[in-house]
């Protein structure tokens, strides 16, 4: 029987690690898609995020309101791209942990309830992004020629 199974994981193994870089693309373009609407909707009216920023008792509102912003804006851009792929992972997950911790985290576990689950989804996948690189679908392996995942 252990046999058998050594067969058939030299078989699968090669051909699930040529998929890698189609999942990473995958999570790529879900995280872009994700936080697409807040990017936009920060940008379309960013007096009203820094005044809310200001009620949570964020200091200086208004360049964190920019702050935040311009890097989901980014990180739209990027990681549709697959560039700058393990840096823009950075601030990103650093805006997660703010959200979890100053919006999502009283309410609970539950996107439901709008507790901190999928903004803890994020962040596990910008550190998935962080470590693994955009894969070998992605500007980062065009220009930087290092054989990602």
């Amino acid at each position: 029987m252990q046999c058998q199974l050594s067969n058939l994981c030299k078989i699968v193994e090669p051909a699930v690690e040529k998929l890698q870089s189609v999942a990473l693309l995958f999570v790529r373009l879900i995280l872009a898609y994700g936080f697409y609407e807040p990017a936009k909707m920060k940008w379309n009216d960013i007096g009203s995020v820094a005044e809310w920023f200001a009620s949570m008792g964020l200091p200086m509102p208004t360049l964190q309101a920019y702050l935040a912003a311009t890097t989901e804006a980014s990180g739209v851009v990027l990681l549709t791209l697959g560039l700058f792929t393990r840096l823009i992972s950075i601030p990103l997950m650093v805006v997660m942990l703010v959200a979890i911790t100053l919006v999502h985290l009283p309410n609970g576990f539950q996107s439901g309830n709008n507790g901190f689950e999928i903004p803890l989804y994020y962040f596990i996948m910008l550190f998935v992004l962080l470590t693994h690189g955009a894969g070998n679908l992605s500007f980062d392996r065009l220009l930087f020629k290092r054989k990602e995942a």
